[in-house]
């Protein structure tokens, strides 16, 4: 390019035999563009075109130049063009000689960004043709291209691209730049500040002058799941391996993060000891406790040594990142393990819990959790109580304390109970309302009749609801004076009204004892009244058994014929078949215990009596062979006689 300008005498001379009013195109206009600095009026990004289109158009634009000065200047010969020919090829093994020695030698040259694509950076490197900068060596963390148009950029020839310009590389031009100071960094160890361009495969790209691998195991001092989070940020690093050849750049965070620690390790240690108090960050959480950094070494502070109250997880007391004061409670120096205690900071609110929380007291609390059986509530930091599930409401129908209470409620309480030694207050909710059960007497006293809704059946009873929150109980046996009852769901249903009567009230036992049947006569009463031991009857047999049979002597009372009184006038058994009815004497009567024996045995005793004495008053005032009245009466009557006497008389009847 040098060869190409005013001082050449060669070029001087084809310019000066040309006029530029010529309308043809002359030789000087089409050699010309192929100098940058002789014409201002060249576009640096023209260059590259002007220059191959000259190449391309030179035979034929020098026949034209002959022609033009054959017509014009008859003084131009053949001996003229062939020195401008020489002339433009000696510019053109100049450029590519040049070419050639930017690329063999990587030699660091200055352009001017004259475009930008959506793959290059065009610069204007002073060659016939203009570099190309891959875009992606020239973005920054964000992805924006660093350089705008007209910006100067320092590059490295590399090679001239086949569809013309030549590629040339931002990154080498860096290298060559800062080399030598990243040396001597990683020969003295020394730490360089770079800006987190992007994540890659195994860690992150950082730009330290030229771009550097950072892997993702030497970022922190404990692996990082999300790398991510770096991006964009400036960090300090150091660097622990360099391929000169190959341009690679290998940093590490992690090592300075560890000599910073073991720095203030040491300090730690030197003044560590069992009771001192230290100030850390909190730097991990876990559902067991929080690790907390006291300047290079770890400890753990265990949920329980957290607060003296109870914490559900650490994360209610503290966050990563917190600057809290810690206690230490025991260090183990060949293990280098250390256990902290934050609660240990304060006094023991236990240990005075019984003077400022007397029983009787109301306090007001915030719901904490609740349970099946209950629910926690805090009286202040560390100091909570439980208001069982017997305690939150007089009424026995509440299924879970949720329906009363929830995390959260501001509640008031009554101390009930408080243990120091097994940090347990109990709470009570139901003594702030009137109890229903201490006025109960006075308003259902005994014999008082009630109506209710049935709210529960069981095995031994109904649950008779009479108001809100009181339940009376009618026991199976209180539900009939005659059915043998064996489960009340046979006379009553559940939701049902019902009537019945008060026997008996105990509010300390919050019990209520309700009767049905009373509501009605007792049968077995009547029964008693109406009749007396030597009574014959008329019965049906209900039921047997292998000593007797239960029969029916009226409605709802029920005697027993045992099977020894089961016979007949002859002493013949009877046997006595369920439906079958008979004549039957009570022979026995207890009506404590509601008892009536039977017997037909009596019954055939009885007739038999009864006929005896009628053959006695038969035989009055008739002599007995010529005997006298008085003296037949007065001697003794045979079986033989009677039988005899009841033989005449039916043949009589006959």
């Amino acid at each position: 390019m040098s060869d190409h300008n005013p001082s050449n005498p060669e070029s001087t001379a084809l310019n000066t035999t040309l006029e530029p009013t010529a309308p043809e195109t002359s030789a000087e206009q089409l050699t010309a563009p192929t100098d940058h600095t002789s014409n201002p009026e060249v576009q640096p990004h023209e260059t590259a075109a002007a220059s191959a289109q000259s190449e391309q158009t030179v035979p034929e634009a020098t026949a034209v130049a002959a022609v033009s000065a054959e017509a014009y200047e008859p003084e131009y010969d053949a001996e003229d063009f062939a020195r401008a020919l020489e002339s433009f090829d000696r510019e053109q093994a100049a450029e590519k000689d040049a070419a050639q020695s930017l690329t063999a030698e990587e030699a660091v040259v200055t352009g001017t960004v004259v475009k930008i694509t959506d793959k290059h950076v065009v610069v204007d490197i002073g060659l016939k043709s203009e570099g190309l900068i891959p875009l992606e060596q020239v973005l920054d963390h964000a992805g924006a291209p660093k350089f705008n148009i007209g910006d100067q950029v320092e590059v490295v020839v590399e090679r001239e691209e086949q569809e013309g310009g030549y590629l040339v590389s931002y990154e080498k031009a860096l290298r060559h730049k800062v080399w030598d100071k990243l040396e001597e960094a990683a020969n003295t160890k020394t730490p360089v500040k770079g800006m987190v361009l992007s994540r890659v495969k195994g860690g992150l790209t950082v730009d330290i002058g030229i771009k550097a691998f950072l892997p993702g195991s030497q970022v922190e001092v404990r692996p990082v799941r999300n790398l991510d989070g770096y991006i964009g940020t400036e960090i300090e690093v150091r660097v622990i391996k360099l391929n000169k050849k190959r341009g690679n750049v290998v940093i590490s965070r992690k090592e300075l993060l560890e000599e910073d620690q073991n720095a203030k390790k040491a300090v730690t240690l030197s003044t560590l000891e069992e009771g001192s108090v230290f100030t850390g960050v909190v730097k991990n959480l876990t559902d067991y406790g929080a690790f907390v950094d006291m300047g290079g070494l770890d400890g753990l502070l265990h949920i329980t040594d957290m607060s003296w109250g109870r914490l559900t997880h650490p994360r209610d007391l503290v966050n990563v990142g917190d600057e809290i004061q810690v206690k230490v409670l025991k260090f183990d120096k060949e293990k280098q393990r250390v256990s902290l205690g934050f609660k240990q900071l304060t006094p023991d609110p236990w240990l005075d819990a019984t003077e400022r929380y007397p029983i009787g007291a109301q306090v007001r609390g915030r719901v904490l959790s609740v349970t099946d059986y209950g629910a926690f509530v805090e009286l202040e930091q560390g100091i909570e109580g439980l208001v069982h599930v017997s305690e939150m409401t007089w009424s026995k129908r509440m299924k879970h304390p949720s329906k009363m209470v929830k995390p959260g409620d501001i509640v008031d309480t009554i101390i009930l109970s408080v243990n120091p030694n097994d940090r347990r207050i109990s709470l009570g909710m139901k003594q702030l309302q009137d109890n229903p059960w201490e006025a109960l007497e006075d308003k259902y006293p005994i014999g008082a009749v009630i109506e209710g809704r049935v709210r529960n059946l069981t095995d031994f009873g109904a649950f008779i609801e009479i108001e809100d929150g009181i339940d009376g109980l009618v026991h199976v046996s209180n539900l009939s004076w005659t059915k043998r009852i064996k489960h009340p769901s046979e006379v009553l249903k559940k939701g049902e009204k019902v009537k019945a009567i008060v026997l008996g009230v105990e509010p300390e036992n919050r019990r209520l004892s309700l009767g049905v049947k009373q509501l009605q006569p007792d049968v077995w009463d009547t029964f008693f009244a109406q009749h007396r031991v030597g009574d014959v009857i008329k019965g049906k047999t209900l039921r047997t058994a292998q000593f007797g049979a239960f029969v029916e002597i009226a409605e709802g009372v029920e005697g027993l014929c045992h099977v020894s009184e089961a016979v007949d006038e002859t002493g013949k058994q009877i046997t006595l078949e369920v439906g079958d009815e008979h004549e039957f004497k009570i022979v026995k009567m207890n009506q404590e215990e509601k008892k009536v024996g039977l017997s037909i045995k009596a019954v055939g005793e009885e007739a038999s009596r009864a006929e005896v004495e009628s053959y006695k008053e038969s035989n009055k005032g008739k002599g007995n062979h010529g005997q006298s009245s008085s003296s037949s009466s007065s001697s003794s009557t045979t079986l033989g006689d009677l039988l005899k006497w009841k033989q005449s008389e039916n043949e009589d009847n006959n």
